[in-house]
C-alpha cells in the first residue's frame, strides 16, 4: 500500500501538476482494490502492485508516442490480463473545492445498505452516503487513494431542468473535506457539461482496473 497518488491527487487539486516531462511513473496501488493509470499533461502515473520492471517492458512495447503509451488500448489490455481485472472506460477526473453551508436543493438521505444505488456505490467507494431528491440521486463517498467522489443520476424525465447541476454544486457543500472529485466519460458530453457548470475542473483522465 502506499500514500504517493493520494499526495499526486492532493497536489493536483491545488493546481500543482506533475512536471510536463513526458515520463509515466509506477508506483504502488494505495490499497488491494484500487489500481490503474492516471494521465495528466505530458506525465502518467500507472498504480499498481505488479513488478515496475515489467510495467515499464510493457510500455516500452507499446506502438504508441510515449506521452500516450499509458492510455493505449494495447498497454491497458496487457495490465488487465496481468492482473485479472478490468475497467469500464477512461474517464475524465474533474476536482472542485468544497463550498460552505448547506445546498440549495431539498435532499433525502437513503440509509438503506440494500438500495440498489447504495449496494453498487459500496462496491467503489468507502464511506458511501446517497442523497435522493425529486428527480435525481447524489452518491458521494472515497474512492481512489481515499479521495471524496461524488456522482449524480437524474431520471430521464427530469432531465433539462438544472438538476444535475444542482446535485452536483450539492456535492460541493456535503463533502467532509477541502475538495470533491468525480469523473466523467468523455463521451457523456451531458454530463461533462453539467459537472463543469457545476464548478468540476479538469486535472487529468483516468482507467481504473477493478477486480473481477
Amino acid at each position: 500500500m502506499s500514500d504517493e497518488l493520494a499526495r499526486i491527487l492532493a497536489a493536483a487539486a491545488r493546481g500543482d501538476f506533475p512536471p510536463q516531462d513526458g515520463a509515466t511513473r509506477v508506483i504502488r496501488q494505495p490499497s488491494a482494490r484500487d489500481a490503474g493509470v492516471m494521465a495528466f499533461t505530458a506525465h502518467s502515473v500507472v498504480f499498481t502492485d505488479e513488478d515496475p520492471a515489467w510495467v515499464r517492458a510493457e510500455l516500452a512495447a507499446t506502438d504508441a508516442d510515449r506521452l500516450a503509451a499509458a492510455m493505449n488500448p494495447s498497454f491497458l489490455a496487457a495490465l488487465m490480463a496481468r492482473t485479472g481485472r478490468s475497467t469500464n472506460t477512461i474517464d475524465l477526473v474533474t476536482v472542485a473545492g468544497a463550498l460552505p453551508g448547506g445546498p440549495d436543493i431539498l435532499l433525502r438521505e437513503i440509509e438503506d445498505p440494500d438500495h440498489p444505488r447504495v449496494a453498487r456505490a459500496l462496491k467503489a467507494r468507502d464511506g458511501v452516503r446517497v442523497w435522493a431528491a425529486d428527480g435525481g440521486v447524489l452518491v458521494l463517498g472515497r474512492g481512489v487513494a481515499g479521495r471524496w467522489e461524488c456522482a449524480v443520476e437524474v431520471d430521464e424525465e427530469a432531465r433539462g431542468r438544472g438538476l444535475g447541476i444542482a446535485l452536483a454544486r450539492a456535492a460541493r457543500h456535503l463533502v467532509p473535506d477541502s475538495v470533491v472529485w468525480s469523473q466523467q466519460s468523455p463521451g457523456n458530453a451531458r454530463s461533462v457539461r453539467t459537472f463543469q457548470t457545476a464548478g468540476f475542473r479538469p486535472v487529468g483522465s483516468e482507467a481504473r482496473l477493478t477486480a473481477n
